[in-house]
This record gives structure tokens, sequence and C-alpha cells, in this order.
């Protein structure tokens, strides 16, 4: 199979809120709107190729029925950027919620959280250096 796009397509009642949170904090375009259905492309870091993401309702008109609208759990959307802390403060300036950290983790991240209106936890990464040995207990070959 060859694939000319992939994206997560999350079901939510607050798709104006939730759009508006992605253009605001995380400075996405948006693709495609319609009543029912909102498709954002979040901007790549040094020429890398943009993040797709779409929302709809759970009154969507399309056919087979979706899925029920999403209940917050069960899902990480992470986005790696070149500096954590510059996105924290750019975030926290703008209002959105930061519902964990900043925090420099053993495997190797510097890293933060906050979650849009349709309860999707966005996980803000930046790659550090692991803590010597961390990965090799499991079973990760140091370089």
């Amino acid at each position: 199979m060859r694939v000319a796009d992939a994206y997560p397509l999350i079901t939510t009642s607050a798709l104006a809120a939730t759009r508006d949170f992605h253009v605001r904090h995380l400075g996405a375009t948006v693709v495609f709107e319609a009543s029912w259905f909102v498709m954002l492309q979040l901007p790549a870091e040094d020429g890398g190729r943009p993040f797709t993401v779409a929302y709809m309702t759970p009154e969507h008109p399309s056919t087979p029925p979706g899925p029920e609208a999403f209940d917050g759990k069960g899902m990480i959307l992470t986005l790696q950027v070149a500096s954590a802390d510059k996105a924290h403060t750019a975030l926290k300036a703008g209002g959105a919620p930061i519902v964990y950290g900043p925090a420099d983790e053993p495997w190797g991240q510097r890293r933060f959280m906050t979650r849009d209106p349709a309860g999707v936890l966005i996980d803000v990464v930046e790659q550090t250096q692991p803590q010597a040995g961390f990965w090799e207990r499991y079973g990760v070959k140091a370089d």
C-alpha cells in the first residue's frame, strides 16, 4: 500500500474550540473546514514534513457512522520540537493549560503536556541525552 498521507481523526463535540486552540497555541493552519469537520496542519520545523490532524463532531454525516466522542483516554499526541522550554513559554503565555512539566526525563527528553478542548493530551518533547545506563536495562544497546 502506498499512502499519500496519514493523520488521526478525533471525534469531539468541541470542534470550534479545538480548532481555535490548535491555531492559537500550536500555530496550526486550517486546511479544510465544514460545519462538522476540520483538518489542521501543524507547521514543520527546518524543512520537515508538516503534521496533519483532523477533528469531527459526533453528528457527522459520513457513512458508516463513526465513533462516539473521544473521552480523553488512551491517546497522546506527541509533538517533537527543537526547544521544549521555548514552546512551553509560548503556550503558557497564551493561556494554554499546562498539565505536566516541564520536566527532564531519564530516557532523554525535556517535555511538558497540555490538553486541547477535545481532551487530547499533547506531549511537547525535545530530545536530550538519556541518563547513563537508562536504556540498557530495557535491552537497548548504548551508542
